[in-house]
């Protein structure tokens, strides 16, 4: 197991008991998300019911943009590694998402918005890997789910508020949509001056070699069966845009969706930094073994029961899913790559979820559309458990 950030910020004064780094971090997310989750729950109806856009779209958009932008969070990934240099990237990557979340407000067209969209997830591509990477570098190994958890958690109560703050703008000021878009800009901005201001690069870490490619061969068989059973695993989560819509045919109000968010995002935030916590005492392969189990029988909930009110407890265990997973699959990361290659490590974790995006909302939107939700979710639900099996086959059991 690779040792961390032992040293160096592990020495310096903790804010709640935390690194600064970790805690500044999970800030960010915060803010960050805040400015998201104002606009996600409302994005797929605005695209139905005010551009015009159909469900199989609705797929095209959100596939393409966290599909194609995945391809950077590999190149930032190991450009990281190669300058030694994560901070510039992980604000560059905020920025461009805080400008452009905004400027959904201003689109007239599905096209406009399949545009904006990828340049959101762009800014995402390019921040994601270095800055998980920073995190890894700024705690201990031993408490290393535990950071991921709180920063999983902090992202997730961004999730709570943003769309708390659009039901209060909906419900009791009678805000339009697009203006609830362009008011993102401000949580957005936030998060971003705080990057400026508290976030420090972390020195000492070993730098690549200047010849190093960028090839798979520098990662261990374990590491390379960990990215593949991820694949087979993502090619049944589909975008969760899909669950918004799948929310209004099951009757929920549009008002009550950004609602249905917030439980969805308490669940993940309640569960993060326990799961977290418990993934460095008894394994990752365990907790992410359970996570996947409660999201296929989930997902076949989703599918058959059509009762409204079970409906809300399905919403919320599937943030367990995310609390179980998250946070453990992060840490596995850092335990199987080697140090210096961090950065390009959590690149290839995430172009492993991002290029299943694409197929798995296309199949999700052609399977709703030609055969039903019934099979649409039972095809996802079927995949998880697949990845589970290979996972439990392939894989040491000493992760």
């Amino acid at each position: 197991m690779s040792k961390g950030g032992e040293g160096g910020f592990s020495r310096e004064k903790k804010l709640f008991g935390f690194n600064k780094n970790i805690f500044f971090l999970g800030t960010v997310s915060l803010l960050n998300d805040i400015a998201s989750e104002m606009i996600y729950p409302l994005l797929p109806i605005f695209m139905t019911s005010v551009l015009g856009a159909g469900i199989a779209f609705v797929g095209l958009v959100e596939g393409i943009a966290d599909g194609s932008a995945s391809l950077f969070k590999v190149f930032s990934g190991w450009a990281s590694d190669r300058t030694n240099n994560r901070r510039p990237l992980i604000i560059f990557g905020y920025s461009l998402s805080a400008i452009t979340k905004p400027i959904i407000g201003l689109v007239s067209s599905p096209w406009h918005l399949l545009w904006i969209k990828f340049l959101d997830r762009v800014g995402k591509g390019i921040r994601t890997a270095p800055r998980d990477a920073l995190l890894t570098y700024s705690c201990d190994a031993k408490e290393m789910g535990r950071s991921f958890g709180f920063h999983r958690s902090m992202d997730h109560a961004g999730a709570i508020i943003g769309p708390l703050v659009a039901f209060l703008l909906l419900r009791l000021l009678g805000v339009e949509l697009r203006t609830i878009f362009l008011l993102s800009i401000i949580p957005g901005a936030a998060s971003v001056l705080i990057l400026f201001l508290f976030i420090k690069e972390k020195r000492g870490i070993p730098k690549m070699e200047a010849t190093t490619r960028f090839k798979l061969s520098s990662f261990d068989r374990r590491f390379k069966l960990f990215l593949l059973v991820v694949l087979i695993f993502s090619l049944g989560n589909s975008s969760d845009a899909f669950l918004i819509l799948l929310a209004k045919e099951r009757g929920i109000d549009i008002f009550m969706l950004p609602i249905l968010w917030i439980l969805l995002h308490i669940s993940k935030a309640a569960s993060s930094i326990p799961a977290g916590i418990l993934s460095d005492k008894i394994g990752r392969k365990k907790m992410i073994i359970s996570g996947w189990i409660v999201y296929a029988l989930v997902y076949l909930g989703f599918g058959f029961l059509r009762d409204g009110y079970i409906f809300w407890g399905l919403f919320a265990s599937y943030g367990l899913f995310f609390g179980l997973t998250e946070a453990a699959e992060r840490a596995l990361i850092s335990d199987l790559a080697p140090e210096n290659l961090r950065g390009t490590a959590y690149g290839l974790y995430h172009l492993a979820i991002g290029v299943s995006i694409l197929p798995a909302s296309l199949i999700m939107g052609a399977l709703w559309q030609t055969f039903g939700i019934e099979v649409a979710f039972a095809t996802g639900a079927a995949l998880a458990l697949i990845a589970t099996i290979l996972f439990t086959l392939l894989i040491k059991s000493d992760l």
